[in-house]
């Protein structure tokens, strides 16, 4: 057993006394602490060594005279002090501006500031808004250096305005400033010409008119309208223009019933009067595609015209369980790929339009989303749009619609850029879907445009939505329309007059009368060499009977070809007996 010893935690104080005493006197202490002390150095060492209990007793000293008073920091300190709060300021609002962007048109959604976007958590005064800081800018648009005042302006309106922009979990530095610099040059000197204003105008009118139109004139008929969401056409049709401009021959459209009708007519240029016949029940029974279906599952496909030359456009016919359709638009888009030898995806684009409830609930979003970037499913990146009308099916509650802030939240395990952006803000959305476009075509992933909107009727014509959201929908019914809201900026700015968007609306609705195409950029169906021509299957009989027998010298020759390998390849014992198998068979 050990001998019991005083030397412990709890004789600190003792001990040290102790030995303060026998550096003083050794002759004082006990003649074995005597022993013990001497033998713990050299007697000049002892002689050298002072007594602490002097020492700590003067910086307590010292230390109560300071309590209180201010450092003495010069004043480059101080700056340099400063510089790095306000820099480290820059970063969070970059990283969480979004939090409190303008996004959702109807004001709803709560947008409380973080503590980490005020001055104050920073230790920063009103004091300093007139200091000038360095910004770390990258780019021209953003000058070197800037008061802090216009700083603080610059951040809440690139980050705070109608657009919020989430690329802050990318782990790829080059994606992530990449983002950065162009969102910021994009916010701040990204303008529109007049006749790009014009046409964003002539397409909210045509989303409008539409779907007016068609509750005027076939009242309480389903349509599942895109009232609320009407800047989702003007984002398509830039989407082809700028496609055409990057090389994009060919994209392929999938998504729901919401606004199918109005994409068919406003982008594809289905026929109006087709449209009508199928509202009212006459059907040619020549020109019926397969075995039917609703008018707002129906697909279609055009070519549309770019200044670089056609796009050819496909909206993939929609089963009717939500979501289904993705996977099946980005096969599509592999094989139309492998058959022109596009490795890249440069040449064929998919496009997925989701619902909001549905991208954040629905598993095969999450399935599609995950094999993005597996080899044998690669396509180059897809364009994902959310119509977020923040209702989902009845629920308005975020709280009971998920467990993450935003619908699109789930994407974010791609690490890809997603944008928020408020659908009263056609201008916004255009910029975006550049933006998301430049994105996918350089770095060949996906992204994400979640277009906060609102529903302005209820699922379909025949609900009463203020039923269940009755809050929601008083204000909805008081709200002006995208279309009216743009309109009047433009009349405002000198653009447009009033009299020049009335006769843009009158001009939609005669083209309807006449049941004339509508779409600004259909050429039609005109194909290319990769184009199947399926009219020679549209009248037969489908009783016939048809041989589908394959000549036994072409099956021979394909066994051959699969049951081949290099000869210096060495097989596994298993798979050589099941290529010994095969090969057996073509005998």
């Amino acid at each position: 057993m050990l001998e019991p010893t005083p030397l412990y935690g709890g004789n600190a104080e003792f001990l040290d006394a102790l030995y303060e005493q026998y550096l003083r006197d050794p002759a004082s202490v006990e003649e074995r602490w005597r022993t013990y002390f001497t033998q713990l150095s050299s007697a000049e060492a002892a002689a050298a060594e002072r007594a602490h209990s002097p020492i700590r007793a003067e910086i307590a000293q010292r230390a109560a005279r300071t309590a209180g008073a201010p450092y003495a920091v010069s004043a480059d300190g101080a700056a340099n002090a400063n510089q790095a709060k306000v820099s480290r300021l820059i970063q969070v609002w970059i990283n969480r501006g979004h939090l409190v962007a303008s996004i959702d048109p109807l004001g709803l959604m709560p947008r409380p500031k973080p503590r980490v976007l005020e001055l104050e958590y920073y230790h920063l005064t009103p004091a300093d808004l007139d200091t000038e800081f360095y910004t770390g800018s990258r780019i021209e648009a953003v000058p070197k250096r800037l008061k802090l005042r216009d700083i603080l302006a610059q951040l809440e309106y690139i980050y705070g305005g109608n657009v919020g922009a989430e690329f802050a979990h990318i782990s790829d530095s080059e994606e992530r400033l990449w983002l950065q610099d162009e969102f910021q040059e994009g916010r701040l000197r990204h303008r529109f010409s007049a006749d790009e204003q014009r046409n964003i105008l002539r397409q909210l009118t045509a989303a409008e008119g539409l779907e007016r139109y068609l509750h005027t004139k076939y009242v309480g008929q389903k349509r599942f309208s895109l009232e609320g969401g009407d800047a989702f056409i003007p984002l398509l049709d830039d989407l082809i223009q700028s496609c055409g401009a990057a090389g994009v021959e060919e994209v392929v459209i999938g998504m729901a019933h919401r606004g199918r009708l109005n994409v068919l007519v406003n982008l594809l240029g289905k026929s109006p009067a087709e449209l009508f016949s199928e509202f009212e029940g006459a059907y040619e029974p020549g020109r019926l595609k397969g075995s039917g279906d609703v008018k707002y599952h129906k697909g279609f496909s055009a070519d549309l015209r770019t200044a670089s030359g056609n796009v050819h456009t496909v909206l993939a016919f929609n089963p009717s369980h939500l979501e289904v359709v993705d996977p099946v638009v980005e096969g599509s888009v592999r094989a139309r790929q492998e058959r022109c030898g596009d490795e890249r995806g440069a040449r064929v684009l998919p496009l997925l339009v989701h619902g909001d409830a549905a991208f954040a609930g629905q598993g095969v979003v999450m399935e599609t989303l995950q094999l993005s970037g597996a080899r044998g499913f690669f396509t180059g990146g897809t364009v994902h749009v959310i119509i977020n009308n923040q209702v989902g099916f009845t629920t308005s509650e975020p709280a009971d619609l998920r467990s993450t802030m935003y619908c699109s939240d789930v994407a974010k395990m791609l690490e890809v850029p997603i944008f928020h952006v408020n659908t009263d803000d056609p201008e916004a959305v255009v910029f975006v879907t550049r933006l998301a476009l430049k994105y996918r075509m350089r770095f060949r992933k996906d992204v994400v445009i979640d277009l906060v909107c609102y529903r302005r009727h209820g699922h379909n014509e025949a609900d009463e939505p203020a039923a269940t959201q009755p809050r929601m929908y008083r204000i909805i019914r008081q709200h002006p329309t995208a279309r009216r809201l743009y309109a009047d900026r433009l009349i405002a700015a000198g653009a447009l007059a009033e009299a020049d968007v009335e006769a843009m609306l009158e001009q939609y609705r005669s083209g309807l009368d006449a049941g004339r195409p509508q779409a600004r950029a259909a050429l039609g169906l005109i194909g290319n060499k990769y184009t199947v021509d399926w009219s020679a299957y549209a009248q037969v009989d489908w009783t016939e009977p048809v041989s589908t027998a394959v000549e036994l010298p072409r099956l021979r020759s394909l066994g051959e070809r699969i049951t081949s390998y290099p000869k210096e390849f060495s097989l596994h014992p298993r798979v050589a007996q099941l290529i010994a198998n095969r090969r057996r068979m073509l005998q």
